[in-house]
C-alpha cells in the first residue's frame, strides 16, 4: 500500500472508503503547521526541529512552509535532507560522537553548529572544523547532563558531559577561536517545567566555572506531544519556565535561546490505523501493527491511549471499556504492548483501533520483520 493522494476527511472517513488492510499512517498538514507556529510564537528564541523524530518530506515540506528555519541533523543523511528541501535553514549537527568521515562529510556541507560531549571527541572537532563558514563562526557546544527529571526516558545515559566536564570542554573552545556555546537534552517527553530550570540554572554555574559567557544556551527536545486522554501538555507553562529562568540566572546578557524539538511538534499531526486480526477466546487483542511496526517506542516509553475503535463501517464501537493485552501481527512473544490497553469489550476481528498522536517514531523505525511492516500513508484535513 502506497501513498494515497486522495485528501481524506479524518481517519474515519478512510476506515469507510478503504477499509485498509495493511496499518495506514494518516498526516494532517494543518496540525503540524499550526504546532510549529505555537512554537515560533511561544518559544523565546530559534526554533529547530530534531529530524530523527521523522524524516519524511511532506513534514520537513510543511514544517518550512509554517516558517521554521533551523533542523537539528544526526547524520550525514539527515544534513542532505535538509540541503536539498530547506537549503537556506541552519542545520545543528549535534549528535556528540562522529566518526572522522561524518565530521567530514558535515565540513564539505558547511555545518556551522556541532555539540560534542568529551574531550576525545572534541579533539577530532578541532582537526577538521574550520572556524568559519563563509565568514561566520563556527559554533561548539559542550553537550551537558544532570540526573532525570520528569522525563519518560534518560537520554544522560548515553550522552552529555559532567558540569565540571563541560566546563573544561566550553573553555576550551574559547581559546581556539570557536563560538563557545552550551546544549543540554532534558530527556524525552518531559511533562514537567522544573526539568528545563534545572537544567538552565546548571548551565549558568558551568559558564562560571569556564570564566566565560555561552553564545547560545539549546534547551534540547523533551517537549511532550499529547499520549494520554485529559493529559494534554502546557507547552506554553514550559516555554514561559525556559524564557523566565534564563532571564533570572543570567540577566541582561543571557545567551541566545535554541529548542530542538522532534515529538513536540509532529507526534500529533499523525494518526495510525490499525486493524484487529483476531481477538483470542474473547481476551487477547491481535492488530496487524505492533512493536516492530509503527508502534515500536511504545514498550520504552509507555501506551498511547488516545484511540478509538471503529467498526468495519466505521462507527464508533460504544461498549464499556476493559483492559486487554495488545499483541503485535509477528511470531515474536516481546511483540506486545506493554501492560494492558482500554479497549470497548464489543471490539471484534476486523475492527479498525487509531492511535492519536502516532507521529514520532513510528513511520521512521517501522520494520518489515517478519514479513510484516507494510505502513501506507494518506492525508486527512483534519484527526478527529
Amino acid at each position: 500500500m502506497g501513498q494515497h493522494k486522495t485528501v481524506w476527511d479524518n481517519p474515519a472517513d478512510i476506515v469507510r472508503h478503504l477499509a485498509p488492510e495493511h496499518p495506514l499512517m494518516v498526516f494532517a498538514p494543518t496540525v503540524l503547521q499550526d504546532r510549529a507556529r505555537q512554537f515560533l510564537e511561544g518559544f523565546p528564541g530559534l526554533v529547530t526541529y530534531a529530524v530523527k523524530s521523522n524524516p519524511e518530506e511532506a513534514v520537513i515540506q510543511n514544517l518550512v512552509a509554517a516558517g521554521i528555519r533551523g533542523f537539528d541533523v544526526a547524520s550525514p543523511f539527515e544534513i542532505d535532507l535538509i540541503g536539498r528541501l530547506a537549503p537556506r535553514a541552519a542545520r545543528h549537527y549535534h549528535n556528540p560522537v562522529r566518526s572522522r568521515a561524518e565530521i567530514a562529510h558535515g565540513v564539505a556541507a558547511g555545518i556551522r553548529a556541532w555539540s560534542v560531549d568529551s574531550l576525545s571527541e572534541l579533539d577530532k572537532l578541532f582537526e577538521q572544523v574550520p572556524l568559519t563558514v563563509e565568514g561566520e563562526g563556527v559554533e561548539i557546544s559542550p553537550r551537558f547532563k544532570l540526573p532525570v527529571l520528569g522525563a519518560a526516558y534518560d537520554f544522560g545515559s548515553k550522552f552529555g558531559a559532567s558540569p565540571e566536564l563541560a566546563a573544561e570542554i566550553l573553555r576550551r573552545v574559547a581559546e581556539r577561536g570557536y563560538v563557545a556555546s552550551l546544549t543540554f537534552h532534558p530527556g524525552t517527553q518531559c511533562t514537567d517545567p522544573i526539568a528545563w530550570e534545572s537544567y538552565i540554572r546548571v548551565a549558568r554555574e558551568i559558564c562560571d566555572m569556564a570564566g566565560l559567557q555561552a553564545r547560545r544556551l539549546n534547551v534540547g527536545g523533551g517537549f511532550p506531544s499529547h499520549r494520554v486522554i485529559g493529559v494534554e501538555p502546557d507547552l506554553e507553562a514550559i516555554f514561559r519556565e525556559i524564557g523566565e529562568t534564563a532571564a533570572e540566572m543570567f540577566g541582561a546578557d543571557a545567551p541566545e535561546l535554541v529548542c530542538e524539538p522532534g515529538r513536540g511538534l509532529v507526534a500529533d499531526a499523525f494518526s495510525l490505523i490499525t486493524r484487529v486480526k483476531g481477538v483470542r477466546d474473547g481476551a487477547h487483542v491481535f492488530l496487524n501493527d505492533g512493536t516492530y511496526g509503527g508502534l515500536a517506542e511504545l514498550p520504552i516509553i509507555g501506551n498511547i491511549d488516545r484511540i478509538e475503535v471503529l467498526d468495519p463501517s466505521g462507527r464508533p464501537r460504544q461498549g464499556e471499556r476493559s483492559g486487554r493485552v495488545i499483541f503485535g501481527p509477528t511470531c515474536d512473544s516481546v511483540d506486545r504492548l506493554p501492560g494492558e490497553l482500554s479497549l470497548p469489550e464489543d471490539v471484534a476481528e476486523g475492527d479498525f483501533v487509531i492511535f492519536h498522536g502516532a507521529g514520532a517514531y513510528s513511520t521512521v523505525t517501522n520494520t518489515r520483520f517478519n514479513g510484516f511492516g507494510l505502513m501506507g500513508h494518506a492525508t486527512v484535513m483534519r484527526l478527529d
